[in-house]
């Protein structure tokens, strides 16, 4: 108990040193922190290698496309369904639901081990109703528990930990596998993974649900808000540009790191680098960034992605995945960061003033995975292997495709009205 308090206490004196008291994160944002820590210890385990896994016994990239293609077009139904629970009941209910779903996703391919490539269509299934779940509920909390002086501060902080959970993760998971027989090593870290979200799960019960008298849903009125306020409608539109290239790098660069160096521990080291070049990243960000800068931030962002998969136009080699990583793990916190904080600013110049969060949220979630489903699918139908010259062509053009955002964002002075 008192190494608890000690903790918690050092804790405090770091994230609140030398900041005004409108900045400094309370406790229940600390607990949500603590809460996606473990979440992403165990996805960074398992959500890293899950692709990787199917490779292996597939060696098809169109299993892997067509897997993440089901999971991002069940992922927005999934989000409306768990806003209309969080809306009803609370978004800890969807919340807590989805991470208990994630761990039953988990421990089944725990049990099929093998099989889950013949039978990947319903995983798929099951792990697009779970995230969709889990992110409905979490996308809310992070409104709930920063505020408008200290959410951009908050994301980054939220950044820095998300990434620093994966720090081992990866590393962990490759060392596993890298000295199991056969496959065995990719099953133990499906186990951990089962158990940390466990964990995730019960340290949820300390965020405390709100009551609230405003439990309707407004999600088929979302059409008309969009035509009344214009710059939200936009908002939306760059969160479907960031798609296009997220669908992309949510499962690619793992197959292509194996491709080039053919050892999944190397996989998970390089992962250690690139997640350390992130928080490193989430840091400057809590530190220096400041919420009128949207547009600046988001063009550096994407100068550096455009920089890093021209390279690979070039030659997919270790050395051009490498660099291309390197500049990726950089600049996209910045991009994700920005557009988050952006958003959630708009979110309280909607009618309802805040009360319209979670269908904010689902219809955000609704347009980023459209941009990945057509990215994806515009992928494996160009590109049948690693081999193929369309692969670098493809994430190349989803990545200059992110400059359109830059023109959708509306500065500090026009937020407001």
């Amino acid at each position: 108990m008192r190494m608890r308090s000690e903790f918690w206490n050092r804790f405090n004196l770091f994230k609140n040193n030398a900041l005004p008291l409108e900045s400094r994160l309370s406790k229940v944002a600390v607990t949500a922190l603590i809460i996606h820590c473990c979440f992403q210890f165990g996805a960074s385990m398992s959500g890293l290698f899950l692709n990787l896994y199917l490779w292996r016994l597939t060696q098809d990239l169109m299993v892997n496309g067509v897997y993440n293609i089901i999971v991002f077009i069940l992922t927005p139904p999934a989000f409306a369904l768990g806003g209309w629970i969080a809306k009803r009941k609370d978004r800890m209910v969807t919340y807590r639901l989805g991470i208990v779903m994630i761990a039953i996703f988990y421990l089944m391919v725990v049990i099929a081990q093998e099989h889950v490539a013949e039978y990947y269509i319903w995983f798929a299934i099951f792990n697009g109703i779970a995230a969709g779940f889990y992110w409905t509920g979490y996308l809310v909390i992070q409104y709930d528990v920063s505020t408008e002086a200290n959410r951009i501060r908050f994301l980054a902080i939220n950044m820095i930990a998300f990434n620093a959970s994966g720090l081992a993760g990866p590393a962990l998971a490759g060392f596993i596998i890298q000295r199991s027989n056969g496959l065995q090593g990719y099953i133990i870290i499906f186990t951990l993974a089962f158990i940390m979200f466990l964990i995730a799960a019960f340290v949820s019960f300390r965020i405390p649900m709100i009551e609230s008298h405003h439990k309707a849903y407004h999600l088929k009125l979302m059409g008309l808000v969009m035509n009344k306020n214009r710059r939200w409608m936009k908002a939306l539109y760059s969160f479907f540009v960031l798609g296009l290239f997220q669908g992309i790098m949510l499962f690619l660069p793992n197959i292509m790191l194996y491709q080039t160096v053919g050892r999944e521990d190397w996989v998970g080291y390089l992962g250690v680098f690139f997640s350390s070049l992130t928080v490193a990243t989430g840091y400057v960000i809590s530190r220096k960034a400041q919420k009128e800068q949207v547009r600046k931030y988001v063009l550096l962002s994407t100068t550096g992605v455009v920089i890093g998969s021209a390279l690979l136009l070039f030659q997919v080699e270790f050395w051009s995945v490498a660099v291309f990583m390197i500049l990726f793990s950089i600049c996209n916190p910045l991009a994700v960061n920005t557009l988050t904080s952006y958003y959630y600013r708009l979110i309280g110049t909607l009618p309802l003033k805040g009360q319209l969060r979670v269908e904010s949220v689902v219809m955000r979630e609704l347009f980023l995975n459209v941009g990945r489903v057509l990215s994806i699918s515009l992928l494996i139908f160009l590109a049948k292997d690693l081999e193929s010259l369309w692969m670098p062509v493809v994430l190349f053009a989803m990545a200059v495709l992110q400059y359109v955002s830059v023109a959708l964002i509306k500065e500090k002075q026009n937020v407001e009205s």
